[in-house]
C-alpha cells in the first residue's frame, strides 16, 4: 500500500512540473470524481466548500474532520489515480495525525490554507511556515511525500491584508512556504492579469490560478506561467442550479 501510494504522491509532483498544465475540476464524491476520471484528468481534487455543503455544513471547518477525510477515503476508492484533499487549514491536527489521515484514506496531497477560521485574518507566515515543514517531515518519515498545495489568501477579503499589499505579502509568503517544504503554492481569489503575471514572476515554484467566468480563462493562465489550475466548488454549485432548474420545471 506505501509502495501505490507512493508511485501516486510522484506522478501527482510530476504533474506540477510537466510541459502540459495541471488542470483539477474539484470533485465533491465518488461519481464526480469517476466522471473527472472517465474524461481523462491524470488526477482527482477535492473541494472543501462542495464536500461541506453536501454533507450539510459550512465552508471554513464547518464540518467533522471525520466526515471530511471519510468522504475524500470514498473518493480515492473508486478511481485509479492520484488524489489531493483541501483539507483547508488542517483542522487543528498535529502534522503526524494529519498525513497518517490522509494516508489511511488514500491521500496522497493536500491543500493548506493559511485563513485563521477561529480567530479570523491570517495565521502568521512564520509559524504556518513552521507548520508546513512539519507536515513535510511527517510526510517523509510515513515514506510517502504527500504534495502539499500552500494556500494564500492574502486576497480573500477577510484576511484584512490592505489592496495594494497583496501581491507583496502574497510572494513572501509563498516563497517562505516553498522553502518549507510546499510543492505548490495557491494565492486564491486573484483575477487580475498582472497580478498573476507578478506572483508567477516572483515565485519560485509551481503556482495554483483559477479560471473566471468574465477573465482568465485556461488559455490565458497557460501563457502567464501558472502551473496548476483547480475550480473549487464550482462545479458542484453548477450541478445544483441545475438541478435546481429541473425541479421548478415539474411545477410548470
Amino acid at each position: 500500500m506505501t509502495s501505490e501510494l507512493k508511485a501516486h504522491a510522484d506522478t501527482l509532483r510530476a504533474l506540477h512540473h510537466a510541459d502540459e498544465m495541471l488542470v483539477l475540476p474539484n470533485v465533491w464524491d465518488a461519481a464526480s470524481a469517476g466522471i473527472v476520471v472517465e474524461a481523462g484528468f491524470p488526477a482527482v481534487a477535492t473541494a472543501s466548500a462542495a464536500v461541506s455543503a453536501m454533507l450539510g455544513f459550512p465552508d471554513g471547518e464547518g464540518a467533522p474532520w471525520q466526515e471530511m477525510f471519510a468522504a475524500a477515503g470514498r473518493i480515492a476508492r473508486t478511481v485509479p489515480v492520484p488524489v489531493t484533499v483541501d483539507a483547508e487549514a488542517g483542522y487543528g491536527l498535529e502534522p503526524r495525525e494529519l498525513v497518517d489521515r490522509l494516508l489511511e484514506v488514500g491521500a496522497v496531497g493536500c491543500n493548506l490554507e493559511d485563513s485563521d477560521h477561529r480567530a479570523g485574518g491570517l495565521v502568521d507566515a512564520g509559524a504556518n511556515a513552521e507548520r508546513l515543514a512539519a507536515v513535510r517531515a511527517a510526510a517523509d518519515d510515513a515514506g510517502v511525500p504527500i504534495v502539499i498545495n500552500a494556500r494564500v489568501d492574502t486576497f480573500v477579503a477577510s484576511s484584512g491584508v490592505p489592496p495594494q499589499e497583496r501581491v507583496a505579502e502574497a510572494v513572501r509568503r509563498g516563497r517562505l512556504y516553498l522553502e518549507a517544504g510546499a510543492d505548490c503554492v495557491y494565492p486564491i481569489g486573484v483575477g487580475d492579469e498582472q497580478d498573476v503575471a507578478a506572483l508567477v514572476a516572483q515565485i519560485p515554484g509551481p503556482v495554483n490560478g483559477n479560471t473566471r467566468p468574465d477573465g482568465l480563462d485556461l488559455a490565458r493562465l497557460r501563457e502567464l506561467g501558472v502551473a496548476r489550475v483547480s475550480y473549487g466548488p464550482r462545479f458542484y454549485f453548477g450541478a445544483l442550479d441545475t438541478f435546481r432548474s429541473a425541479v421548478r420545471e415539474l411545477l410548470d
